[in-house]
Formats: C-alpha cells, sequence, structure tokens
C-alpha cells in the first residue's frame, strides 16, 4: 500500500494483492528485515 510493489506484483500475476502481501510479511520476518530493503529498491524500479 506504501508504494503499490505488492499491488504491481499481485497485478502481473494475477494473484490477489492480500495474497502476496501476506507472502511479503512473511518474508519480512524470515529475512531479518532485509525484505523491506529488497521492497524500497522494487518501488525505485518498478514503473507506475
Amino acid at each position: 500500500m506504501i508504494a503499490g510493489v505488492c499491488g504491481g506484483i499481485s497485478e502481473y500475476l494475477k494473484w490477489d494483492p492480500t495474497i502476496v502481501r501476506i507472502i511479503l510479511l512473511i518474508l519480512v520476518f524470515s529475512s531479518l528485515g532485509t525484505m523491506i530493503l529488497i521492497y524500497f529498491i522494487l518501488a525505485l524500479i518498478m514503473p507506475d
């Protein structure tokens, strides 16, 4: 919801955005916060 990364990924994969957000949340906790950095990099790289 912050930068639309999960929405963009879910639209590209034709998945429900809630599932993508839950997967991101699981990855953030399992990667000790590395996914937060990857999220912001994706926010800069992905087109609007």
